[in-house]
């Protein structure tokens, strides 16, 4: 049996997991795929104080990584497929394996939002639902869209336009939510377009993008626009990874902690994207992870296992 069972290997899960691990605790972190979480498949690393500048989503995840290997964090690699965590030991199911433990840190984050839009089936990881680290190369001598008007959004938009032959953002909204910096630098790019009150309703073709239809928010009017071996990339949002939590009471899907990451399950702790809350930052999340692992240790002290 373990103290502490971590799901999700992002920055919240290691920050829990290193601070865990060093104050003398049987830990166990279960991640699915890698190591980094959404961060690893960002084209650049911004405001995070001491990330090296220009520094990858992917160099960065390799660099936490590296840090909890370092303290000989025990990770495993397995998708938790079911968990039981109302008794006083707790249960977690994976792939794999059953485990048990005295506390859970809930740290497996969010996965980006599909437009759920017809024709997207078809394309999906060709001409649409894209990466911009992973899959820009490809569009180099073509035009291609991101859906999306916040930070996400305009960050890997002012990446592709680095080598693309243009980049049209299609936002929802009367002006793009991003920050400042991001504004600025967009108007200043010259082969970057603005698409505001717009949104993408469907797309067609069959081995590849053909065209669009987009719906002006405006005039409630919509129009098919050609987009002949486009690519759409989506950051549009995010949903939490909280189905496998049925015990816990979700707010739209995400997990209600108090000041010290406590669920309302005594000893279930959560931390980073998942927790109901308004920032949603590296740095928010790596401070979850801290305040979920101190309060769990003190948890198991208090409890007298």
């Amino acid at each position: 049996m373990f103290d502490i069972i971590i799901v999700g290997g992002g920055p919240a899960g290691i920050s829990a997991g290193i601070y865990a691990h060093t104050r003398g605790l049987k830990v166990l972190l279960l991640e699915q795929k890698s190591l980094g979480g959404l961060i690893a498949g960002v084209s650049v690393v911004t405001h995070y104080l001491g990330a090296l500048p220009q520094e990858n989503g992917r160099a960065f995840a390799d660099r936490m990584a590296l840090q909890a290997e370092s303290y000989n964090l025990p990770v495993r690699y397995e998708q938790v497929k079911k968990t039981e965590l109302a008794e006083h030991i707790k249960t977690v199911c994976t792939d794999k394996e059953e485990y048990r433990a005295k506390c859970v840190i809930i740290a497996n984050g969010c996965h980006p939002l599909d437009l759920q839009i017809p024709g997207e089936k078809q394309l999906y990881g060709t001409y649409y639902g894209l990466n911009a680290v992973r899959d820009g190369q490809r569009f180099r001598k073509h035009r291609v869209f991101v859906v999306g008007g916040g930070d996400g959004a305009a960050k890997e938009a002012l990446f592709l336009s680095t080598f693309v032959q243009e980049v049209v953002i299609v936002n929802l909204t009367a002006g793009l939510t991003c920050i400042d910096e991001f504004k600025q630098k967009i108007v200043q790019a010259p082969n970057i377009t603005v698409w505001n009150n717009t949104s993408i309703q469907g797309i067609k073709g069959t081995n590849q993008l053909e065209s669009i239809t987009v719906w002006h928010r405006e005039t409630g009017l919509s129009e098919e626009v050609e987009a002949q071996a486009c690519g759409i990339f989506v950051y549009a949002g995010i949903t939490p990874n909280s189905e496998i939590y049925p015990e816990l009471h979700l707010q739209q899907g995400y997990i209600n902690t108090d000041a010290k990451m406590q669920t309302e399950l005594s000893g279930v702790f959560a931390a980073g994207d998942i927790r109901l809350k308004d920032v949603r930052q590296i740095s928010t999340a790596v401070s979850d992870g801290t305040i979920a692992a101190i309060n769990a240790q003190k948890y198991i002290q208090s409890e007298n296992f």
